[in-house]
């Protein structure tokens, strides 16, 4: 608790970011290349896929950052309804369009591998259809944070659907266990050993890190441009009184 309050201050928290940002920045490009190398290049083509397989480079890691992007939005939601941590709102006001853009290419690159892969671009099955409510629970908390006057109000009316939302992402994770979907059951998180040759795993692992990067670079990006705009906004109604 103490670690969690000892980041309350904007300041602070500015400061911090502006030294870690250049760091995460560079992460993220070296990633980025050395996973698209070894996708484009590297990896083979899959025996019955082909190159389509690709695809699944963008869409899995793609799938992870949007269950994790809510997650991430849900803890911040309850540290703000409970502790009142200054910068929870605004951690989870700048992670809910990252997490829109990440469920958008989950769906798009869904439906380009689905339609060669299954036969169709859509099926209404527990796995699509409850990544698709994800996408609509990010556009609500979008909207909620900008409905009201008061961003107060607007925060805590998002942050009480965070939470209620979150029960959307379990169901996401095993819904092709609990029902009989099109969608194939999980190859990396398997009690045994990943159903994925190697080959496969390294540039997947590498794309996986490379959008976790890049989701922490542009969330410090938003919450340190959201913080400046607070500070001018002040600044501006101090010198109007």
């Amino acid at each position: 608790m103490k670690l969690l309050h000892r980041f309350a201050n904007p300041a602070r928290f500015s400061r911090i970011a502006a030294r870690v940002l250049p760091w995460s920045a560079t992460l993220t490009g070296l990633l980025f290349a050395a996973g698209i190398y070894f996708v484009l290049i590297v990896s083979p083509a899959d025996y019955q896929q082909g190159d389509t397989v690709r695809i699944m480079y963008v869409h899995v890691p793609s799938a992870w950052m949007a269950m994790a992007c809510y997650t991430f939005i849900a803890v911040m939601s309850a540290t703000s309804l409970i502790w009142k941590h200054p910068l929870a709102d605004i951690a989870a006001r700048a992670a809910a369009p990252l997490g829109a853009g990440f469920t958008i290419i989950v769906l798009t690159t869904g439906s380009l591998w689905g339609k060669p892969t299954w036969g169709t671009w859509w099926v209404w099955d527990a796995r699509l259809t409850s990544v698709l409510v994800l996408f609509f629970l990010y556009l609500g908390h979008i909207a909620l944070t900008h409905a009201f006057d008061n961003p107060q109000r607007g925060a805590k009316a998002a942050a009480v659907l965070a939470l209620v939302g979150f029960v959307n992402i379990p169901i996401i994770k095993f819904s092709v266990d609990w029902w009989n979907t099109l969608h194939q059951p999980a190859s990396l998180t398997r009690l045994d050993r990943p159903a994925i040759d190697p080959a496969m795993l390294t540039p997947l692992l590498l794309m996986g890190l490379a959008f976790m990067a890049y989701f922490v670079t542009m969330l410090l990006i938003r919450m340190r441009a959201d913080l400046n705009a607070a500070r001018a906004r002040a600044l501006q109604l101090s010198a109007a009184e």
